[in-house]
């Protein structure tokens, strides 16, 4: 029945996202969430201890947790899974984002003031998609500004999500440079 479909879909889906938080948002094994950081931005950091790892456990927004986050060299990086194409992800990275924020700026103790800018660690947004629509291309840049019910070009209020095609053959240089990313794409894909 399709209610059974159903359940068998949602099962599915949650055991992909809990394996994949298992595998890279363990904070007893960072080393492969920073393999994972350096493919997706192309970077070589070696030393785990520089990564601060700030994933909001408790966060739920419409029943759906923050998945990895973390802080290394004044970027803050959010990476979010999902097993189906969801056009609302830069409003939800706007909202994990706020709450991250907000963590840091409690946690460094920091204060507005009207004499000196604050500082934050640069955003980074990454949605890791490996869902059955295979149609969806290697990389999408999703706005925010595309859900605005007024058309905005101007640039002034941006916010930026990149949905990264992790189904297996897909997005070859990010696999090649994250094996543990390539092994859980081949693991999902059989």
């Amino acid at each position: 029945t399709k209610e059974n479909e159903r359940r068998k879909t949602m099962i599915r889906n949650d055991h992909k996202d809990r394996l994949f938080r298992k595998l890279f948002g363990d904070p007893a094994n960072k080393e492969s969430l920073l393999s994972l950081y350096n493919a997706l931005n192309d970077r070589n950091y070696t030393d785990p201890n520089e990564l601060q790892i700030t994933t909001i456990e408790d966060v739920i927004y419409m029943g759906i947790k923050n998945d990895i986050s973390c802080i290394i060299d004044d970027y803050m990086c959010l990476i979010e899974h999902q097993s189906s194409y969801d056009p609302n992800m830069p409003l939800r990275g706007f909202f994990y984002f706020g709450k991250l924020y907000d963590k840091y700026m409690s946690l460094s103790k920091l204060r507005f003031s009207t004499k000196t800018k604050i500082k934050i660690p640069t955003p980074q947004y990454f949605v890791l998609y490996n869902g059955e629509d295979r149609k969806i291309p290697d990389r999408i840049e999703m706005k925010l500004s595309d859900s605005f019910e007024h058309p905005d070009d101007s640039g002034n209020f941006e916010w930026t999500a990149t949905l990264i095609n992790i189904n297996y053959g897909m997005n070859e240089k990010i696999m090649k440079a994250c094996r543990l990313l390539e092994e859980y794409s081949i693991c999902i894909a059989e």
